[in-house]
């Protein structure tokens, strides 16, 4: 055990978003930054920003080959995996490293390279050293959960943290998990030339969307990729190089396995509760609104504490817990109010604020309008049969309450609607304070909120 502790104003686990927190406030404080891994936390190396960079490249190719209806003949010649793999972590790569070494370099912070873990009230240990801080923000993030499937602990398989850095594209692949990250690592692999086989034990996928969305994307990508829906897993084996996935209904065999189940934080792991931190019953780090736990000092921000576990949210819990540590008379609350989100699939997903089965399920009244893509001009130049924009709204009020688009270009539509939803205008202002482009795929969201 070491002999003593170092002390520091302020100690950072986790250099994701929690790297953010150093703002020029903190330029004369005695820093601690912790990383067990890569500099820059799960969106820069294993998450946003690299998945994305791989679906751009499966878009390009799931559309070679599927302009036949627009009188245009096109193929796919080849995708070159090991080249896609280069350009996307030959930019990523040395990213993360930059940030690390310009860390280093500061004089008034030390980087502590290895797993932390509290040892009592304040007090962390990594690589034998204990260090304690006035404030300690827990900025350690999730990962991937893997499920107590019989097997599967025996046999070989990636998550989303490997599975983007395969030496070469598998010829039959098999995904368990129905969320987004199944959603989009399928078709990215499904578009590269992957035979791909989704397995969920729930009937739909992303079933945490709007009900409309979710059975429309289950729709069309079950007429894309073989999926074995809603039949619980039995077990998991192995013969040779094959990997089969036994469920209820039948067997799926493919040579990689992707597990992609889900995500838990990593508060447990930190042993966070050693320090008087409090755990939810599902492992989230308990913290007020203004981001701090139950120990006075000790603050907590994205995935580590709340389930919506996206960059834009942790961002947006960075900017306050650096603000309210430097300004503790100034106490600023993270807006999380809607919080967008968006699926990077084919088709792509993205909403804001409530489902209708949650506004059901409340007991709320609303209105609602969905209007087809094809019902614009963009949408009828597409020939786009399966898209559209929801859209619920209080009947009183004429607040917007939920907002859902599926298909092209729909993180990017969501956007006005999120502004509109944010700034407390009503449908009526959204629809008509403004005009549209005509013939912009836009006009969608026009349509639906003129609807209400």
């Amino acid at each position: 055990m070491p002999e003593s502790s170092e002390h520091f104003d302020l100690v950072v686990v986790g250099t994701g978003s929690g790297n953010s927190v150093l703002t020029p406030d903190f330029d004369d404080w005695r820093v601690a930054l912790i990383e067990r891994d890569v500099f820059g936390g799960t969106c820069l190396n294993r998450g946003c920003i690299p998945s994305k960079m791989f679906v751009y490249a499966a878009d390009m190719a799931h559309q070679a080959g599927h302009t036949g209806h627009l009188g245009v003949d096109s193929t796919l010649n080849g995708v070159r995996w090991p080249e896609i793999v280069d350009r996307v972590f030959g930019r990523i790569d040395p990213i993360a490293q930059g940030g690390e070494d310009y860390r280093h370099s500061l004089d008034n912070v030390t980087v502590f390279n290895g797993d932390a873990r509290f040892v009592g009230h304040k007090m962390l240990e990594v690589n034998g050293r204990q260090i304690t801080g006035s404030h300690i923000v827990l900025a350690a993030g999730a990962r991937p959960f893997i499920p107590p499937i019989p097997g599967l602990a025996d046999v070989p398989y990636h998550t989303s943290d490997t599975v983007m850095r395969l030496e070469s594209l598998p010829e039959r692949m098999v995904i368990l998990g129905g969320g987004y990250i199944a959603a989009e690592l399928g078709h990215v692999f499904d578009a590269m030339g992957a035979s791909v086989t989704i397995v969920n034990r729930s009937e739909r996928l992303l079933r945490a969307e709007d009900e409309d969305v979710s059975v429309a994307f289950t729709e069309i990508v079950s007429q894309r990729m073989d999926c074995a829906l809603g039949s619980p897993i039995t077990g998991v084996s192995q013969t040779g190089s094959q990997i089969t996935v036994e469920t209820e209904a039948r067997d799926v065999t493919g040579d990689v396995l992707l597990v992609a189940t889900g995500r838990v934080p990593n508060g447990e792991q930190l042993g966070v509760t050693i320090s008087g931190v409090e755990l939810d019953d599902d492992g989230y780090v308990v913290n007020d609104e203004y981001l701090r736990t139950g120990v006075d000092g000790v603050w907590a921000l994205g995935d580590i504490c709340h389930a919506a576990q996206l960059k834009h949210t942790a961002n947006e819990d960075t900017r306050a817990v650096a603000h309210n540590i430097a300004h503790p008379d100034d106490l600023r609350v993270p807006d999380h109010s809607g919080i967008p989100h968006a699926v990077f699939a084919y088709p792509q997903v993205a909403a804001v604020g409530a489902t209708e089965q949650a506004l059901h399920a409340e007991g709320r009244p609303y209105v609602k309008a969905v209007r087809p893509y094809q019902d614009t001009a963009y949408g009828w130049a597409m020939e786009d049969t399966t898209s559209f924009a929801k859209v619920l709204a209080d009947p009183e009020t004429r607040l917007l309450l939920g907002a859902h688009i599926i298909g092209p270009q729909a993180p990017t539509l969501i956007q006005q609607l999120i502004q509109g939803f944010q700034f407390g205008l009503t449908v009526d202002e959204m629809a008509r304070g403004q005009l549209y482009i005509h013939p912009a795929l836009t006009e969608v969201v026009e349509q639906a909120l003129l609807e209400l």
